[in-house]
């Protein structure tokens, strides 16, 4: 392969492995706090139970995301140096405020966070649980500052051929920068719930019935059901943002070659760069013009008009397909879950399978949207300022090879820990207060248990 796919496929590793674990400790921070707050308000012990087990896996979530997030931070040295030589003087500041503002405030309290519950006063453990939780936000809300800003630059001007920063507001808040960050931080809230769901479902089915493990499973599900209906509404106001300042990008999610009106939405095809059209396609009449335009007669722009200065159309249109997929199932299980509770106060045992299954479809439904996102920008990595092949450096490909391979090797074996992990803890968690067999609500006497026809969860 040539240096410039090499270093393309190396940075694509590096960020694809380093994205899972912001995505799960910028929401998780969160939950946290909630489950902390309602341990404060009602001194129900189960709450600071579900507490204490998933600060261990925010902690463990924490150190991989900042290990992999220096990786990243080497590769603008030697594989892209002229990115930082063109708009380091936009990109540098943002980078530095994300660490001033964010990384060390984390940094700061999470050892209060994680070892203080018993050592400090309760408002400060509270405190430093916020803080943290605030930190992680921020850290994306800077990082999506700039990556939004690489998609759609304003706010600056170009003098000897470097970008000089002339409207910091504009830069900040620049045109996508909204709607991705919105978009982003419910990905975020979405992958944890279904975690949250998945380990506590898992746990549920290994025969642990303790009260934290239920108040785990219902939050999880809670907000599956609560977040993924607005992610979709989310993600068509982000899409409507990518047609105004993106064409080229939606003509590549949609595989719509020609620039006209009535565009059918197209449910599978396989898109033939070659020919410029679309093999074994199926799709619905006007869909994607009423989508996008809001009328059959719509007019959706063509990856012909482009001439040939797009994306590559399959990647982005495939993995547009599995974000959106992955999306309606989160839907349909958030709301099966959180009606199975609110009618009945319990789940089948193949839904907690279910749930189980999808514990890390979060992170799948993240990995499809971002290579929509960063694939479908190519070939520019600062749209209209600089393209990808302008900042690469001199390395050879034998290097960024070898270091590729060292790279998905080490992150293989570190991807196979983690999870590993998550369910080692999981098997160890509190063993649930049984009496031959059957869980106990607090407050129960033995002989006060009936098993509840579901099966799955035993009311007194």
């Amino acid at each position: 392969m040539e240096p410039i796919l090499l270093a393309r496929i190396q940075f694509a590793a590096n960020i694809s492995f380093h994205i899972l674990f912001p995505t799960i400790t910028i929401a998780l921070g969160w939950v946290l706090l909630f489950f902390k707050l309602r341990y404060v308000g009602t001194k129900n012990e189960a709450w600071m139970d579900a507490y204490r087990f998933w600060v261990k896996v925010f902690a463990l979530s924490f150190a991989l995301g900042v290990v992999s997030g220096i990786t990243m931070s080497f590769q603008f040295g030697t594989n892209w140096p002229g990115f930082m030589e063109k708009v380091g003087n936009i990109a540098g500041p943002l980078l530095a405020y994300e660490v001033l503002t964010a990384f060390f405030l984390e940094a700061t309290f999470l050892g209060i966070m994680l070892f203080g519950f018993k050592r400090v006063p309760g408002w400060v453990h509270t405190g430093a649980t916020f803080l943290v939780a605030f930190g992680t936000t921020m850290s994306a809300f800077w990082i999506l500052v700039l990556n939004s800003w690489m998609h759609t630059p304003v706010g600056f001007e170009m003098r000897d051929g470097v970008a000089h920063a002339t409207d910091w507001f504009a830069i900040v808040f620049n045109p996508s920068m909204p709607y991705r960050l919105s978009h982003m931080l419910t990905a975020s809230g979405l992958t944890v719930a279904f975690l949250l769901a998945g380990i506590s479902a898992w746990r549920w089915l290994r025969g642990d019935r303790a009260e934290g493990v239920r108040l785990g499973l219902r939050t999880g599900i809670v907000m599956a059901a609560l977040l993924a209906p607005l992610q979709i509404v989310l993600g068509d106001l982000h899409g409507l943002n990518t047609l105004e300042h993106q064409p080229a990008k939606v003509a590549a999610m949609e595989a719509n070659w020609e620039t006209r009106g009535n565009v059918p939405l197209v449910l599978f095809a396989l898109p033939d760069e070659a020919a410029r059209e679309n093999r074994f396609e199926i799709a619905i009449p006007n869909g994607a013009s009423l989508i996008l335009r809001h009328e059959a007669a719509g007019v959706v722009p063509g990856l012909n008009q482009f001439e040939g200065n797009h994306p590559p159309v399959a990647p982005v249109f495939f993995a547009f397909r599995i974000m959106v997929g992955i999306g309606v199932l989160m839907l349909l299980m958030g709301w099966a879950g959180a009606w199975y509770l609110w009618r009945r106060g319990s789940l089948p045992k193949l839904m907690l399978r279910g749930f189980v299954a999808m514990s890390f479809a979060g992170w799948a439904a993240t990995l499809a949207g971002w290579y929509v996102t960063e694939i479908g920008r190519q070939p520019w990595l600062v749209t209209g300022v600089l393209n990808t092949a302008q900042a690469a450096g001199p390395l050879p490909a034998s290097s960024i090879g070898t270091t590729l391979a060292m790279y998905l090797v080490l992150y293989t074996a570190l991807m196979v820990a983690y999870i590993a992990t998550i369910f080692r803890l999981a098997h160890a968690g509190r063993a649930a207060d049984k009496v031959d067999g059957v869980m106990l609500k607090p407050g129960s006497a033995p002989g006060d248990a009936t098993r509840d026809k579901m099966g799955e969860e035993l009311t007194a």
